[in-house]
């Protein structure tokens, strides 16, 4: 049995501490990956019993462990990936939350199993990221014991999950914002530039639009360089010959 909470703490409820740090965490302060490893850290602080964290996220629709307390649990986890079968992706898949008590004794998931084993974590706590019934990632737990994992600890880590979702949710959808205000400015800049490239030769040439973009497009094939690449040159040109 797991022992009995110390009761001269002056804290009943630690974990509590860490949901509240982790549901008043603003996104946006810091890059994606960086919101996720400081998840990773808290998910450990929050379940003592668990050795190393790590949370697992899909890129272009392959799983990785995008974040971990250990690069050791990077190698561990891409047993499973490799093998499209383990406890942190079932637990991705099926919305449950999967243990394994003992590594070296794993049946469901032996590739898995066997790394872990070899390197001396002996039992793992998986639980799916989900919010609004969206499977968003997984938040995975390790120990370097057998059965490290209590109900109490499933409990703890299930209670972590929830606030640990909603962050993923809110950093992914800020960066993804982000980015995609970045990429509209970009796609905005490239064209006045383009334009003013096409202004520059309709001017020097006496040519039509069109034309114009045709004389920048081939000059972009031959050169094998960006469009955008060769609207600024001759926008730079064009600038310092005016100075």
């Amino acid at each position: 049995m797991p022992p009995s909470p110390d009761t001269t703490t002056s804290d009943p409820d630690p974990l509590g501490g860490v949901v509240a740090t982790l549901a008043a965490f603003v996104v946006g302060r810091q890059p994606l990956v960086d919101t996720l490893q400081r998840v990773a850290e808290l998910a450990r602080e929050g379940v003592p019993a668990a050795d190393y964290t790590a949370v697992t996220t899909l890129r272009d629709g392959r799983p990785e462990t995008t974040v971990a307390t250990d690069p050791m649990i990077r190698v561990i986890d891409q047993a499973q990936y490799d093998a499209d079968t383990g406890p942190c992706l079932d637990a991705y898949r099926s919305g449950e939350i999967l243990g394994v008590p003992s590594t070296e004794d794993e049946e469901r998931w032996p590739e898995f199993g066997q790394e872990a084993a070899r390197r001396g974590v002996h039992s793992t706590l998986s639980l799916p990221l989900m919010l609004g019934g969206e499977g968003l990632g997984g938040l995975n737990f390790y120990s370097r014991r057998r059965n490290g994992f209590s109900a109490e600890d499933v409990a703890r880590a299930a209670r972590f999950a929830e606030p640990a979702a909603a962050v993923l949710a809110n950093a992914r959808q800020f960066w993804e914002a982000r980015d995609l205000a970045d990429n509209l400015q970009t796609a905005l800049s490239t064209r006045m530039v383009i334009e003013q490239a096409k202004g520059i030769l309709m001017g020097q040439q006496g040519i039509e639009p069109d034309a114009a973009f045709d004389i920048l497009r081939k000059a972009s094939q031959r050169e094998n360089v960006k469009l955008r690449v060769i609207a600024q040159r001759l926008v730079d040109r064009a600038s310092n010959a005016d100075g």
